[in-house]
């Protein structure tokens, strides 16, 4: 590979940068840094090639936008969360609430878990889409089911059934569907 000629700076550039220049100031520190006299100018720190980078903060696999940045971890087990979150798990059921109202969305959302949590499904997948970015927002709340449907899963009747919630794999929606986890039913399928 052949090394690339740096550019020469042209005279109005440099003319430029001197205007601009000309009125800043030196950050002033509070504190000299340690082991150097006060007179003394600030060094940048050496980076050595063997200095590790500070480690990244790991995000959480349950965060989500839609459910919040504070998510606790998630209350299933790890293998089928991950299962799950990689759109490996085939939902038990499924339910379509685009273009419903709040009200029938709602009703419905409840009486399609419940159903489903008595016949001893424990996967299910709500679409919820994504929501219209439209010029008339003006007094049109848009994607509403898709931030009021988390909610409604935390609250009973559904709370106490619901394990976890979490955006749908693309293959399943994407940030359009949720994934809705529910305990084990205590009658079992056998006996629904």
């Amino acid at each position: 590979m052949s090394k690339r000629k740096r550019r020469e700076i042209r005279p109005e550039e440099r003319d430029l940068w001197q205007s601009y220049a000309s009125d800043m100031k030196p950050l002033k520190r509070d504190r000299p840094l340690v082991g150097q006299p006060e007179d003394a100018p600030a060094a940048p720190p050496i980076a050595s090639k063997s200095a590790k980078p500070p480690p990244r903060p790991v995000k959480s696999a349950a965060s989500s936008k839609a459910l919040g940045a504070a998510n606790p971890a998630p209350r299933m087990d790890a293998k089928t969360f991950g299962r799950m979150r990689r759109g490996k798990l085939a939902p038990d059921g499924k339910i379509d609430l685009h273009g419903m109202h709040q009200d029938a969305a709602h009703a419905a959302l409840t009486s399609f878990v419940l159903g489903r949590h008595a016949k001893g499904a424990r996967l299910l997948l709500v679409i919820t889409g994504k929501g219209k970015a439209g010029d008339d927002a003006l007094w049109i709340e848009r994607g509403i089911l898709r931030r009021r449907v988390p909610e409604w899963l935390r609250l009973p009747p559904l709370g106490p059934i619901v394990l976890d919630v979490t955006e749908a794999h693309q293959r399943h929606g994407g940030s359009g569907a949720y994934y809705v986890y529910l305990k084990r039913s205590r009658l079992g399928p056998a006996n629904a």
